[in-house]
């Protein structure tokens, strides 16, 4: 497996369509409506403060109704029409939604599924990544829709395909994962060795034998499945350079992207975001989770540290409801405001929207757009006015900023990977939460994090923390032993380090590097925990999972289990600067841990004396106050500062109503 390598941004940026202001819209879609509302458009956009517009996401069948077919008049028309009104463009490939009669013409561009039946035409994302007629035609539009728009002054970025996120178990499939395989492995028995094929009679006799992890009788080979996955993140990127490399022969200096979806399963982000120029992501948190605002800030974080700290593109999020949930609530008045500051306050250049008005027909008819069914007087589009007027008013004073952390959170697409086999010890133990769950500690206790690859340079972090990494290279283990003998605070939670790279038990059932680290001795037992059981400890309940370990001479355990099986037995083992917790504290006690680490290994919240519910984040030299809760709430700050929202001068103390926000710079 090849070491990570952190993301160095080359050539253009998100500064390149931002151009010092926050980039303000969404994704329109004017083929959905007669040309006679394209200026009733523009004129609520020039009103709503937009100035950013992503069109052509789901456009093939309008480019190209036929094989070979172009019709470019009415996206000629719209991209003036942009351009004449100081809108820009955000200029999509339409290849995530190939037009029907690709299929009926070339149903092998149609994806399996794992039991062998076909994905058919009349949704999105009926593309096989592997079909070379499918690739042919991706990059046969691509290079017609760059050769035509290249020079468009309304252009300001590329934007390819969309939420890349289909697998394929076919046969096409089965024939390019087999060459990915060659090409990783080199021959069969090396990949024999490395899925461990002597188990269940699974030994290979020559290439032609390996499928892709299809329907089975029973448990997979997990290793077949990581690799799978692997192979599957692989192709979907390799059809994303393709066409990123077309438009920017054509276009050298315009910023690409592709969006992401919120930890998406199916994709290695760390190895996307090297390939993106910008770093975009979707996010749609539910206004119903009283976890929703910490959610969106771990993505956020996550987002931001794919692209080296920098700013990024918030793609989509939602004005109102969604329509995929069993019930879609629409957001209270204030909501997508406080949301959209959020997303500022942590790195946002852009903040948008899908999609612009609200489609009258289709699947997604009730998902909301930023102009609803209500019209132009309905309440979604007065607070999309007020956002957009308010983040005109903070762009040239934040645009282009940075935002740091001392903190890392250490997270792993091939570790959640292998880590969510079907053979595992407990299915109440998800990668996912475990790592929400950390991150909210963090949080809760005012304290801004970044993320990162095992295998990235931590030093510039006076504390890493690390959820939960099953799997680790000798590279990653290697990594955080020199952080720590560096003098870095290492904290890390459960079955972490238990796995090699090809999912291979470690002796001990932890490498031993790591157990020397944290002052293991031995590992005895792993003693999993039903749902709603929780263990006994000195001061705290643990929960999801628990560990019979014996400490080493040199370790001090900070605290123990109480009662049961491992009475007396360390729950939290500390040896100098690494921690070890071999439960999940219940919310409170991960908080209160966390923070007083955080405090010895000299990192402090932004304020002092935060109340529950505000979010403090420094970004450039402003700080962002950010209220969840309902209650009207006075913060302490000291000096002298001017709000850039209202104008209004600072001094000492700000008081935030329901879903306030404040943007301080310091007076002169």
């Amino acid at each position: 497996m090849p070491v990570h390598k952190e993301r160095t941004p080359e050539g253009p940026s998100l500064a390149d369509a931002t151009r010092g202001r926050i980039l303000f819209g969404g994704d329109y879609n004017p083929e959905q409506w007669p040309e006679e509302t394209w200026h009733e458009d523009v004129r609520l956009m020039k009103e709503a403060g937009v100035n950013s517009v992503t069109v052509g996401v789901f456009s093939w069948a309008k480019i190209e109704p036929r094989p070979g077919a172009r019709e470019f008049g009415w996206l000629d028309r719209l991209m003036d029409l942009m351009h004449a009104n100081g809108i820009g463009v955000v200029l999509a490939t339409p290849t995530s939604s190939p037009p029907p009669w690709m299929g009926r013409l070339h149903p092998e561009t149609l994806p399996r599924d794992e039991e062998g039946r076909t994905e058919w035409w009349g949704s999105r994302q009926h593309f096989s990544h592997s079909s070379a007629v499918y690739r042919r035609y991706a990059a046969a539009i691509t290079e017609d829709l760059a050769a035509r728009y290249g020079s468009h002054p309304a252009l300001t970025m590329w934007h390819i395909n969309n939420e890349y996120c289909t697998f394929d178990y076919g046969d096409e499939a089965a024939a390019t994962f087999r060459r990915w395989l060659q090409d990783k492995y080199g021959t069969i028995e090396t990949l024999n060795e490395a899925w461990g094929t002597a188990f269940w009679s699974q030994g290979y006799d020559g290439w032609h034998e390996v499928l892709p992890p299809r329907h089975a009788h029973y448990m997979k080979n997990p290793t077949h499945v990581l690799d799978f996955k692997r192979y599957t993140s692989d192709m979907l990127l390799e059809c994303y350079r393709a066409e990123r490399d077309i438009v920017r022969r054509h276009t050298p200096d315009t910023p690409v992207t592709s969006n992401f979806m919120p930890m998406w399963v199916g994709q290695d982000a760390w190895k996307w975001a090297a390939e993106e120029d910008v770093v975009s992501v979707d996010i749609y948190p539910d206004p119903r989770d009283p976890f929703g605002a910490q959610n969106g800030a771990l993505i956020q974080d996550m987002t931001r540290s794919q692209v080296a700290g920098g700013p990024w593109m918030l793609m989509e999020q939602a004005a109102g409801p969604v329509n995929w949930r069993g019930v879609n609530h629409p957001k209270p008045r204030g909501l997508n405001r406080l949301w959209s500051f959020q997303a500022v306050a942590r790195g946002a250049d852009a903040v948008c929207y899908f999609q612009w008005r609200q489609s009258r027909q289709g699947a997604e008819k009730f998902h909301s757009g930023m102009l609803s069914h209500a019209g132009e007087r309905g309440r979604t589009f007065q607070e999309v006015k007020r956002l957009g007027a308010e983040l005109a008013l903070i762009g040239g004073e934040v645009a282009g900023t940075h935002l740091t952390s001392d903190i890392a959170i250490l997270h792993d697409w091939n570790s959640w990977w292998a880590g969510a086999q079907d053979g595992r010890l407990s299915r109440e133990v998800d990668c996912p939460e475990v790592v929400r769950a950390w991150h909210r500690a963090l949080w809760e206790a005012h304290l801004t994090t970044a993320f990162a690859h095992p295998e990235h340079d931590l030093s510039a972090y006076r504390l890493v923390v690390v959820p939960q990494l099953y799997l680790l290279t000798d590279a990653a283990i290697d990594n955080l032993l020199a952080y720590v003998r560096g003098g870095g605070i290492l904290v890390c939670g459960f079955l972490t380090g238990v796995a090699d790279e090809d999912d291979r038990v470690r002796p001990g059932g932890m490498d031993a590097r790591l157990r020397e680290l944290f002052g293991i001795r031995t590992l005895h037992e792993w003693w999993p925990l039903d749902a709603g059981e929780t263990a006994e400890c000195d001061g705290f309940r643990g929960t999801l999972w628990s560990e019979e370990i014996e400490a080493a001479g040199d370790a001090v355990a900070e605290a123990v289990y109480k009662g049961g099986e491992l009475d007396g037995m360390p729950a939290v083992l500390r040896k100098g600067g690494a921690w070890y917790l071999s439960t999940l504290p219940e919310p409170e006690a991960l908080c209160t841990l966390l923070a007083g680490i955080a405090q010895d290994a000299g990192v402090r919240p932004p304020l002092d004396g935060l109340p529950a519910g505000v979010e403090a984040v420094r970004r450039g030299g402003l700080l962002f106050l950010l209220h969840h809760g309902r209650d009207r709430v006075a913060v302490s700050v000291p000096g002298r500062h001017r709000d850039l929202l209202t104008g209004a001068d600072v001094a000492e103390a700000v008081e935030l109503d329901r879903y306030g926000v404040v943007v301080l710079e310091p007076a002169p």
